[in-house]
């Protein structure tokens, strides 16, 4: 499929894009690395905090991530893998509708009657989330592919009550016991499914975060059953990085094991006493979760099991034995079918879809289900008669579906959700408009009739309503200067960028991420010298943390007034410095002004991610950082950098060259040996220093006695010939017949190797010269000036 794409003004990036440049954002278009998974790209394992396997190699430094956002909190800008429905209560008297996206967050909605209404965003999650499901009246869950459960209250402004790292792989769907209110279950890539009693899960325990840490690494070596459940710290949209103890030493989740391959999809029954899971193993596998033992494997499918349910009218067969009787299961082979767990074999067969079935609803009978998946159609199949209608057709794969009243939610991979008619209490009614056909055994039947032009028209037209997102951005470029668009220069890649939550996140590693420097002038900062350079990362990182910071004064600066005590800065610095290392010090040298190319969005800001000393990786708004996050927050660099204003040692920062007059040129040799100055040099500060050179009439050897020239380089040449002096000195008055210089490299009399004055060293080296040896440049008078 091609994308469709449109011009559009591009992000206002502090430190990476002018808000004056023009980029293009590719949208509406989706793309799927494994041939049906439309949850999980890229199988990487994402590391479980905790983990001390491997702790004799070199510690790694932590990253600093910030996630760009394009638009208000109100909007989803990723496809939406899950969704909940929370029915009226008796506080508020209004329905509810919970969205999981790949974007990394989940929201409440408030449904009117044909309007929602954006109430709350639930940021914590660091990568997509997968599925959510509401346990009790007020608790969700939810999964992602950071390898974590959250629960969260449902009804709060984004509050997550805890973290559990349980998984060692992507988490990629939960099953919830309705009547039992306390049980979910969770699979994930790595083969493993959980069952979590909620309640015990989230009680705390009365040890010090710092000593069940310890206690918990000790544990994970000295005994396999004794795992770290969850995270010591998690993250709320309130406004606060809450400590919590791990549950190593109390609740441990029941661990279901037969699983050898990935697992996609789960289902359990109300009373939480029957679950059946699917994956790549292609078979529906029967447990019972209250003890993880295995009751049965049912044969049939000949793909990937993506989507369950359970009979959930409370219908026994003879024995007894379970207390639901049938189970649904989509497959992607194309197929429903309908299992008898009594008689432990498939009853029905249904082919409707030409492509994977990847979202599966019943009505509340088990006697209707809808499906959808990637053939972008939703169908209602009778489970009786097997007459089944094209409900409508999408413009993206459908995720996920989730029935409300006589209405139906539709998510897609697109960041928009919709609600479609189902009559989900009279779904025969729907029959009566004509247009059904009969399900057929075999999976090509559907094919076969697609093929021949006889697809169903589908029966609705139009969404009652849609909650509309915002297009993902799908494909991404660094540019060249890791600034402007259309230019042409060199700047080491000081960091780098992905797509993957549908906003960029760019991604900050040390000492990496401090190589690039450009002018102050370049970057339109007024006040400064010439010659002054900013170091883009760490000009960056303090538009990151100064909101942080800013609270931090504030907080101490009120304590002191309270105690009748003027403090200094440096005071304060050593004061705090105790009970935490964010803060800003006292030291002159550390200026806390963030100059306007990195001041970031507050009414749309960017979310930090990042890992600490302690913990998981953890996400939270920069306007929401409320100075309470201390050193076990932050990775180290990121702390020295803001704090102390101290950067890794740097490599290559200089650029070595000759500069010779051009061959037959009558103009005078000004030196003879190699010099070296800042890569980001710009080619009219080697014109200032050959005029002046000329007009001054310095010969070469008449250096002063300190070993330096006085020439208009701004301080930044060196000269390797008769030793190391710098050509330091400001600029000196000109004469007021200047000669008109223009500079080439590799000695070429071609137009196209002339220089523009605005090129910098690092520039010519990389896109004209093109060689390792040093740089050569030549410099010439203008003809006829």
């Amino acid at each position: 499929m091609s994308p469709n794409f449109s011009y559009s003004p591009c992000l206002d990036i502090p430190g990476l894009i002018s808000p004056f440049s023009t980029t293009i954002h590719f949208h509406h278009c989706s793309f799927f690395f494994g041939h049906n998974c439309p949850g999980v790209t890229a199988m990487h394992r994402v590391g479980s905090a905790g983990n001390n396997t491997n702790s004799n190699r070199p510690r790694k430094e932590k990253r600093l991530t910030y996630v760009l956002n394009d638009t208000a909190d109100t909007k989803h800008c990723a496809g939406i893998n899950c969704l909940a429905v929370l029915k009226s209560s008796a506080l508020d008297g209004c329905d509810y509708l919970f969205t999981g996206s790949r974007d990394g967050t989940l929201k409440r909605w408030a449904l009117g009657e044909n309007a929602a209404t954006c109430s709350a965003t639930f940021e914590s999650h660091v990568d997509w989330v997968n599925d959510t499901v509401i346990a009790g009246d007020s608790t969700l869950v939810s999964c992602s592919s950071d390898t974590t459960l959250k629960t969260w209250n449902c009804l709060s402004e984004g509050t997550c009550t805890r973290t559990f790292r349980q998984h060692s792989d992507y988490v990629t769907c939960l099953a919830a016991a309705e009547k039992n209110t306390n049980v979910v279950a969770s699979g994930g890539l790595g083969g493993e499914v959980f069952v979590w009693d909620i309640e015990a899960a989230v009680t705390p325990v009365s040890k010090s975060s710092d000593v069940v840490e310890d206690d918990c690494s000790n544990s994970m070596n000295g005994s396999a059953n004794l795992l770290p459940i969850s995270s010591p710290r998690t993250i709320s949209s309130s406004n606060s990085i809450r400590t919590h103890a791990t549950q190593c030493h109390g609740y441990v989740p029941i661990a279901v094991k037969g699983h050898k391959e990935s697992v996609y999809a789960l289902a359990m029954n109300d009373s939480g006493s029957l679950l059946v899971s699917g994956g790549t193993e292609k078979v529906v596998r029967v447990w019972d979760p209250r003890t993880g033992s295995k009751n049965m494997k049912l044969r049939g499918h000949a793909d990937n099991i993506r989507a369950l349910l359970l009979d959930s009218t409370g219908r026994l067969f003879s024995h007894s034995l379970f207390s639901f009787r049938y189970c649904l299961s989509g497959s992607s082979d194309s197929m429903i079918r309908l299992w008898d767990l009594g008689q432990q074999r498939c009853v029905h067969s249904y082919a409707v879809h030409t492509d994977s079935v990847w979202a599966l609803a019943s009505t509340p009978t088990f006697s209707h289900v809808y499906s959808g998946g990637r053939d972008l159609s939703l169908y209602l199949t009778d489970l009786t008669t097997r007459e089944s209608l094209l409900l409508c057709t999408k413009e993206q794969p459908i995720l996920r579906l989730a029935l409300h009243d006589d209405s139906i939610w539709v998510a897609t991979t697109d960041s928009s959700v919709c609600r479609w008619p189902a009559e989900g209490r009279t779904p025969q009614n729907v029959f009566q408009r004509g247009g059904s056909f009969l399900a057929g055994n075999l999976s090509f039947s559907r094919a076969r009739v697609s093929l021949e032009g006889s697809t169903p028209a589908p029966v609705y037209k139009e969404p009652i309503f849609t909650i509309p997102g915002t297009p993902a951005i799908v494909q991404h470029e660094i540019l060249n200067n890791r600034r402007h668009l259309l230019t042409k220069v060199s700047i080491p890649a000081w960091f780098t960028a992905d797509s993957r939550l549908g906003c960029l996140s760019v991604h900050l590693d040390t000492p990496q991420c401090f190589t690039a420097e450009m002018y102050s002038v370049d970057l339109n900062i007024t006040g400064k010298p010439e010659d002054d350079k900013v170091n883009l990362a760490r000009e960056t990182l303090k538009g990151l943390l100064i909101h942080c910071l800013a609270k931090r004064r504030q907080r101490h600066g009120s304590q002191a007034s309270a105690n009748g005590d003027v403090v200094s800065g440096k005071d304060m610095a050593a004061r705090s410095s105790a009970r935490s290392r964010i803060e800003v010090d006292g030291n002159a040298e550390n200026d806390s002004l963030v100059y306007s190319p990195f001041e970031f969005s507050t009414v749309s800001p960017p979310s930090i991610i990042t890992e600490g000393s302690q913990g998981g990786p953890w996400r939270k708004k920069i306007t929401e950082l409320d100075a309470t996050e201390d050193e076990k927050d932050f990775p180290s660099w990121v702390l020295d950098c803001v704090l102390n204003n101290r950067l890794p040692p740097r490599e290559n920062t200089k650029c070595s060259f000759y500069l010779h007059p051009c061959e037959g040129s009558a103009v005078q040799i000004l030196t003879q040996g190699k010099l070296s100055a800042p890569r980001i040099l710009r080619m009219h500060k080697v014109v200032n220093y050959v005029i002046e050179k000329l007009v001054l009439d310095k010969q070469i050897d008449s250096l002063n006695t300190d070993g330096t020239y006085a020439a208009g380089l701004g301080g930044q040449l060196q000269h390797s010939a008769g030793g190391e002096g710098s050509l330091r000195s400001g600029l000196k008055p000109w004469q007021k017949l200047r000669p008109s210089i223009e500079i080439l490299c590799n000695n070429q009399a071609s137009q196209s190797y002339v220089l523009s004055p605005e090129m910098s060293l690092a520039t010519v080296r990389a896109y004209i010269w093109k060689r390792p040896e040093d740089l050569v440049l030549n410099y010439r008078m203008i003809q006829g000036k």
